[in-house]
């Protein structure tokens, strides 16, 4: 494991031992036991082209956490905002930092950054891709259910990176996954197809639809996202027609089993793809799945940077 800048950069077996490590580090936080040795001197650079809460605060306390230091390096503050090429941005942060994580909107500037450099970077978010909260979503899943394999997750709204990297985290994991979004707001077809062949290996089984309430039934994870990423707002009143039959309301939870949860990576626009009395019910896990967070992603640069 050298980078994460998708998922399937990892094994199963990885994905697995990375939950594992996270479980450890959050229970003996919890207990008291320190980890700041684990990444002592270290230096973390953070790079964001896309504004954060819970990106940026658990790397940041993640390092903390670890004993090392966060940088903040904001795209308006670096020369990379202002022309300077990914080669030369990567070459010059090697000789300073010992890792990167990025958040920001090209899937190629996270993996040109892996390339040109010498150290390791973490996809913190692309317009493509989001591996990190997926890990934290499969470790909150585990956390609830107690296992992964066969369990069926159903994805309800925008094909979006949240969903492209689902579709590999559920396929990787062996666990069911079901999408269903609008006509014209597909998964991207390079995701879909990268899952399916993972899903013919682990035998998961992946069904794209445009039907909610035939993904949602008898489903053990209910997840949706916002309608409205950012750079999209300009959009929100065709997106909010196109995607009103896809809220995630009482009635289409009732669709899934009676012990089912619900997830969402958050920020969440309550009324819009989903309403209060699921985000805020009994079966919704989102702030457990934000704690996830820290401790997944202290799990991936502790197995990366230490």
């Amino acid at each position: 494991m050298k980078h994460l800048l998708c998922l399937n950069d990892l094994t199963s077996e990885e994905i697995i031992g990375l939950i594992d490590y996270a479980d450890k580090l959050k229970y003996e936080h919890k207990n008291g036991i320190r980890h700041d040795h684990i990444l002592k001197g270290k230096t973390l650079g953070m790079i964001f082209s896309k504004s954060s809460t819970r990106t940026r605060v658990s790397f940041e306390v993640g390092m903390k956490q670890l004993g090392g230091h966060a940088l903040f390096l904001s795209s308006t503050d670096i020369q990379l905002g202002r022309g300077e090429t990914v080669h030369d941005t990567a070459k010059t942060l090697s000789r300073y930092i010992d890792g990167i994580m990025i958040r920001t909107f090209s899937q190629k500037d996270v993996e040109d950054l892996a390339f040109y450099g010498s150290i390791p970077v973490i996809n913190g978010l692309t317009d493509e891709l989001h591996p990190c909260q997926i890990l934290a979503d499969l470790m909150t899943i585990r956390e609830s259910k107690g296992y992964l394999k066969g369990l069926k997750l159903a994805y309800i709204g925008d094909g979006n990176n949240v969903a492209n990297s689902l579709l590999i985290g559920c396929a990787k994991t062996a666990m069911n996954i079901s999408v269903a979004t609008p006509a014209g707001y597909n998964c991207d077809k390079k995701y879909v197809l990268m899952a399916q062949k993972i899903a013919s290996m682990t035998g998961s089984c992946i069904d794209i639809s445009s039907d909610p309430e035939s993904a949602v039934s008898s489903a053990d994870v209910v997840y949706t996202d916002t309608w409205i990423s950012m750079g999209m707002e300009a959009d929100k009143d065709k997106r909010v027609r196109d995607f009103a039959p896809y809220q995630v309301n009482s009635a289409l939870f009732s669709k899934a089993k009676p012990d089912a949860v619900f997830l969402h990576c958050l920020p969440a626009y309550r009324g819009f793809e989903v309403t209060e009395d699921v985000i805020d019910g009994p079966r919704s896990l989102i702030f457990d799945e934000a704690e996830n967070r820290l401790h997944i992603q202290k799990a991936v640069m502790a197995t990366l940077m230490s």
